[in-house]
């Protein structure tokens, strides 16, 4: 069994992550940890396996209980401290202690399988491939092999998702279904969330980023949105309604003590109607009393999604040519990943490219950007997965958005993004990568292009935050060209999907 017993996580900058947490882990469970980007999931979970991970930066007090359980970590981003190493060798030491674990052939040999099973490529494996030359999904890949390979006692998966194939989200989909024991995991993948958790543990800061708050719920994550969502807009509505009513009283009896005041003064010479009107006038203070002392139904304090909002003003007519581009080949280095590559746009599409980790999706949208560039009258925006290539990490969120539309207020455009004033001022190296994502996001779309090239546009971003950006897209006018392998985002916001594959891109 795992316990924890009123947690408390403060950052040595002063900033309370969460406080008085308490829950118990039990078989079966699939705790799901969401939140908006910065709100502290990856510290929380961090904190869950080993104070010590986060001790640099972070004060740790409260009660964790593992009771000797084994663990297995999927980091968010894989410790560099593996770089030099090559494929096996993560295999064969402890993730945690880096220490050597054991020297079991069978194991390495059924940790190979599991790799190949996850459609990663076996040469890398036998020409001895260092881990620092592997793709992110490859990371990826490799640590969830891991956790295929040896039985842990309790799981911990930071961003298992990320950079992960279609065919792979469905296997680690699988892989957790399938276990007894406890699995905490932090996704921004809503269906993974929709068909895994039975658990939810909501994360928020509210106030600017200034109070701490938790939810702890037993049930699905569609379950717990639409709950949240009803409980939000009924309490809303009770105290606005409850508002409304009391400041109506409020002007009544405003009214009414006017015109006793005024009868008061009027009546002095008839002391009887007087005496009347001075304790009518008694009753009015202590109904006006007890108006400012009703308990009224506080307005929801929750953290609101976040908000952007495309140029209506954008369009593309039906016929207008966004590429109509064929490449022979596809090529990594020397490597040949594709041949005879056909791809027509015509008008305000919208279409996602999908395959296998590997196969050259984000080189393809790379060569493709430049036949997009030099199309008369297009102006494209390109969202990257390197987020240094869109945002100068030396620079300021402020200033990157004054430099990119002067028409526009940043600080409102920041805010209803959910940055603080402080952070609004960091320097872009410092924030979150979800911030990265979201910032990178609306500085293409302020730019007013026509066409958006995306490259995984929903990694990195909260999945309540995920809703808003598909209704972003989804009134967007222009053209969209987006490598994802977010089953919600291509279901809800693609008219045409093509899968990458050797032979070239086939219409799914």
């Amino acid at each position: 069994m795992f316990s924890v017993n009123n947690l408390k996580i403060e950052t040595k900058k002063g900033r309370v992550l969460i406080e008085n947490l308490s829950f118990v882990l039990n078989s079966g469970d699939k705790l799901a940890m969401i939140g908006e980007e910065g709100n502290g999931k990856s510290t929380l979970m961090k904190a869950l396996i080993s104070p010590k991970l986060v001790e640099e930066y972070a004060s740790v007090s409260g009660t964790i209980s593992t009771c000797g359980a084994k663990i297995g970590y999927l980091e968010q981003k894989l410790d560099d401290f593996w770089n030099g190493f090559e494929i096996v060798d993560y295999f064969v030491h402890n993730q945690l202690s880096k220490e050597l674990e054991f020297d079991n052939y069978d194991l390495v040999y059924k940790f190979c399988s599991n790799l190949n099973s996850l459609g990663f490529d076996g040469n890398l494996i036998d020409n001895g491939t260092k881990i620092q030359n592997l793709s992110g999904g490859e990371k990826v890949k490799l640590q969830l092999a891991k956790l295929m390979t040896i039985e842990y006692d309790l799981y911990f998966l930071d961003e298992p998702t990320n950079d992960l194939d279609i065919e792979t989200l469905e296997i680690l989909e699988k892989f957790i279904m399938q276990q007894t024991n406890p699995v905490v995991f932090i996704s921004h993948d809503e269906t993974l969330l929709e068909n895994v958790a039975n658990r939810i543990l909501h994360i928020e800061q509210l106030i600017k980023k200034s109070k701490p708050k938790f939810t702890l719920e037993k049930c699905s994550y569609s379950e717990y949105v639409s709950a949240r969502n009803r409980a939000i807009e009924h309490q809303t509505q009770v105290a606005y309604s409850e508002r409304r009513e009391q400041k109506k009283k409020e002007e009544i009896l405003k009214q009414i003590k006017e015109k006793v005041r005024q009868d008061i003064k009027e009546c002095r010479r008839d002391p009887a109607t007087g005496r009347i009107l001075v304790k009518k006038m008694r009753n009015i203070k202590a109904q006006e009393t007890r108006l400012e002392n009703k308990e009224l139904t506080e307005i929801p304090d929750v953290e609101e999604a976040i908000k952007i909002i495309a140029n209506q003003k954008i369009s593309l007519p039906s016929q207008k040519k966004i590429v109509d581009a064929t490449l022979d080949s596809l090529r990594a280095g020397e490597k040949v990943l594709a041949k005879n590559i056909s791809l027509a746009i015509y008008g305000a599409k919208k279409v996602a490219i999908v395959g296998k980790n590997g196969c050259g999706k984000t080189t393809l949208l790379r060569e493709l950007l430049p036949i997009l560039k030099h199309t008369p009258g297009l102006k494209v925006g390109y969202f990257s997965q390197n987020y240094n290539e869109i945002l100068d990490f030396n620079d300021t969120p402020i200033n990157i958005l004054i430099n990119t539309n002067k028409t526009l207020n940043p600080q409102t455009l920041l805010g209803c993004l959910k940055f603080t004033k402080e952070e609004m001022e960091h320097k872009i190296k410092d924030l979150s990568e979800g911030q990265k994502a979201k910032l990178s996001l609306l500085k293409i779309i302020i730019e007013n292009n026509n066409v958006l090239v995306l490259d995984e546009p929903t990694r990195n971003l909260s999945p309540l935050s995920n809703p808003t950006i598909r209704e972003l897209l989804n009134s967007y006018h222009g053209a969209v060209i987006s490598v994802s392998h977010d089953r919600k985002f291509i279901a809800e916001v693609c008219d045409q999907t093509y899968e990458l594959c050797e032979k070239g891109l086939v219409r799914v």
